[in-house]
């Protein structure tokens, strides 16, 4: 039996997309943006970006069935984007979607487009080894979010209060007289300033915003501080350098990493003691150490749950330097001796060990 056909339908903002897929085999990917009608904006007008979606969609359906070389009466089942999005935009979609799956006779499916930008990944690495942990950057969106199964089982862990990082590019973008979308410009613009220029803002850093926002952003303060000394340097008649705030904007935007001492990997399914160590979290735990040794960060990795003196030994390979072990202690009668012998194994086994 072959794989399922979908046709997937996007529409959330200023672009208008139609994919074909054949299980996870993508057949046609077809994208009409109509950014160019915002630029004199700066930013998206939600009633331009409905009637671009409503000149557009059928061209680029048209476009898609072309490139998948199939027929619409071939197609499984459809998906569309409902939500998060603009209203207006989300609904020329929806009803694009409804009109054909009711012609058709094809099941209709509602999609969280965040959730899609994650399960787009299957189609350039295959399935994701469960559970996952997601960081979504985008125009309108930045959300940390804990993945225990694709379709059934996701867990916003974090958000941006405010503005989210593409809208603090775009704004910034704006006080600097740059072109929209923002994020282009002033990457292009970092390339040739020092980001240690001026110090900006780390949005949420502060002690007491990390016990109420553990894992949320925020960026309106670090525009706000842009906008700041950019007005005080034009009162006082210094030229501004926009490379420079380029820069040290950027920098602030991607340093919050660099405001954290410890990364938590889970080795278990949160909630309940005695379980098996997921294996598939070696890979993820491997791509950490690799990540946190290029970028210079003083981190730590913890991993926690299914730790045996068997699994402590893998995880220490793999590049984890605290492990936190439960079952493996309290379980045994000689609480200190299991600990010693844990505390063996991973320094034995330590991913720099020799070093």
């Amino acid at each position: 039996m072959s794989e399922p056909l979908i046709l997937g339908i996007e529409s959330s903002c200023d672009e208008t997309g139609v994919g074909i897929v054949r299980g996870d085999q993508l057949l046609a990917n077809e994208v009409a943006s109509s950014v160019d009608l915002h630029v004199r904006f700066g930013g998206v007008v939600p009633e331009i970006a409905s009637r671009a979606h409503l000149s557009a969609f059928v061209p680029a359906l048209q476009r898609a069935v072309a490139a998948a070389d199939v027929d619409l009466a071939e197609v499984d089942a459809i998906a569309v984007t409902a939500g998060p999005g603009l209203m207006g935009a989300l609904l020329v979609g929806i009803s694009a979607a409804k009109a054909l799956a009711a012609h058709l006779g094809k099941p209709l499916y509602g999609v969280n487009h965040l959730v899609g930008h994650i399960a787009v990944d299957l189609l350039d690495h295959g399935p994701l080894p469960m559970p996952a942990l997601a960081l979504l950057v985008s125009g309108g969106h930045t959300s940390l979010l804990y993945v225990r199964d694709l379709a059934r089982d996701i867990e916003e862990l974090g958000s941006t209060i405010d503005d989210a990082a593409g809208e603090a590019y775009d704004k910034v973008a704006r006080l600097l007289d740059l072109p929209y979308p923002g994020g282009p410009v002033i990457d292009h613009a970092a390339a040739d300033g020092d980001p240690t220029a001026i110090r900006f803002p780390r949005g949420l850093t502060a002690r007491h915003d990390l016990e109420k926002h553990r894992f949320d952003f925020s960026f309106s303060g670090l525009k706000t501080a842009v906008a700041r000394w950019v007005e005080t340097a034009r009162l006082e008649g210094r030229e501004v350098p926009v490379s420079d705030v380029c820069a040290s904007f950027q920098e602030a935007v991607a340093d919050v990493l660099g405001e954290f001492d410890l990364l938590l990997l889970m080795t278990v399914e949160p909630g309940f003691g005695g379980q098996s160590f997921i294996e598939s979290m070696l890979p993820k735990i491997r791509r950490a150490r690799e990540l946190v040794g290029s970028s210079g960060l003083d981190l730590r990795l913890q991993v926690d749950g299914g730790i045996t003196s068997q699994t402590i030994e893998r995880a220490a390979e793999a590049g984890a330097d605290v492990f936190v072990a439960g079952s493996a202690v309290y379980r045994v009668d000689d609480a200190l001796a299991a600990i010693a012998e844990l505390r063996e194994a991973a320094a034995t086994h330590r991913h720099d060990h020799g070093r």
